[in-house]
């Protein structure tokens, strides 16, 4: 079994470490990692270190780093707009596509979407995806931290916007006649790919992503939900374009 990873603010420059805070607490107390044993920390921004545990305290772990590395950003970025959608079917999404390899995810409030994200609870909502990644990212080992786009969401005029100024951009769509698994793939910049809500894109959010430059897309002859479309289209980009 592969070293469990920790998320630090930064890596640290001296070869000593205590691991304190959350992360420390889950590493001690949860994980119960004893001296000898072997973790990873990560910054979110591709770094990396490789650690042994010299001493547990209570609540922290006392560490030797024993290798540095750094991981490149995945190119083209991948980024996802994924229409809000009600109970924890968003938070299953996020959680899907950052094991995958999403570079961004960003909550779109589509005319669709059942929940609407506002006030408190929308910043509520959006912090509950930001730690979703968040624990996703170190299930997975990643070096990268996924972003989690809004203030705490985007309206459909700011995805265009992001669509417009994106190398590639595919809307996700039943009616379409094109195939994710055929088109044209860049080999750099940022890959958009917009996933629906429940009740699926509305006929002028539709044309307002194709005037901005989005192709509709289709992956199957299957209709699916929308916490599982995004993780779908998203292992076909990343075998596609050698990310996996």
């Amino acid at each position: 079994m592969s070293a469990p990873l920790f998320l630090v603010e930064s890596l640290p420059t001296a070869d000593q470490l205590t691991l304190g805070g959350p992360e420390g607490h889950h590493a001690a107390t949860v994980q119960r990692l004893r001296v000898g044993e072997e973790l990873l920390l990560a910054d979110g921004r591709g770094g990396t270190a490789s650690a042994v545990v010299t001493a547990v305290g209570r609540g922290s772990l006392d560490l030797e780093i024993t290798s540095r590395g750094y991981v490149d950003a995945s190119a083209p970025r991948l980024v996802v707009v994924q229409g809000i959608a009600k109970g924890d079917r968003g938070e299953l999404a996020v959680q899907a596509m950052t094991e995958v390899g999403v570079d961004e995810i960003v909550p779109w409030a589509a005319s669709r979407s059942v929940a609407q994200w506002r006030g408190d609870r929308g910043a509520r909502a959006r912090e509950k995806w930001v730690a979703t990644a968040r624990e996703a990212a170190k299930q997975a080992r990643r070096s990268w931290l996924p972003v989690v786009a809004g203030a705490p969401d985007e309206n459909t005029p700011t995805v265009a916007r992001r669509i417009a100024g994106a190398a590639a951009a595919f809307v996700l769509h039943e009616e379409a006649s094109e195939r994710l698994t055929t088109v044209e793939l860049p080999a750099a910049g940022e890959v958009v790919l917009v996933v629906g809500p429940e009740g699926g894109i509305a006929p002028a959010e539709l044309t307002a992503f194709t005037g901005a430059g989005a192709r509709p897309v289709r992956l199957g002859p299957s209709v699916l939900r929308t916490s599982t479309a995004g993780v779908a289209a998203l292992s076909v980009l990343a075998t596609r374009l050698g990310h996996w």
